[in-house]
């Protein structure tokens, strides 16, 4: 499912130009963010300086924009920006048509066991992270 191919057509379906790698960020950002780069670039798997500089270009283009943490102020978090927000709604919608379209043949008990069985999976990984030591 995360394949870069299934990236660029759903980049290509919500009519959005956008860095593959930048589109990654993005989504994250408008998911979980407020976020710092320390925090984001342990998300993605990808190292910190590469994360800051592409945090960089997405400020440059208006999809997010920094500020100062609350709480430590040698934190500057990443927040979706308007601009940003409208292009993740498109790419949300891009997501949910793509959806339908595989969906389309399956039986609706088929699709709700996948929810269910996904949802169960999610929830047993986060307590097996949560319970990891470190």
């Amino acid at each position: 499912m995360n394949r870069p191919r299934n990236d660029q057509r759903l980049i290509a379906a919500a009519g959005v130009r956008l860095d593959q790698a930048l589109f990654r960020l993005l989504v994250m950002i408008e998911r979980v963010g407020p976020i710092g780069v320390v925090e984001l670039a342990d998300r993605v798997g990808r190292d910190y300086t590469t994360v800051s500089r592409q945090v960089a270009r997405l400020e440059a283009m208006e999809l997010i924009t920094r500020r100062g943490n609350p709480q430590d102020r040698r934190i500057r978090e990443a927040v979706i920006a308007p601009r940003g927000k409208a292009m993740t709604e498109r790419l949300d919608q891009a997501r949910a048509r793509l959806a339908r379209e595989v969906f389309r043949d399956w039986p609706e008990r088929d699709v709700e066991e996948l929810v269910r069985l996904l949802t169960r999976f999610a929830a047993d990984l986060e307590r097996l992270v949560e319970a990891a030591p470190g």
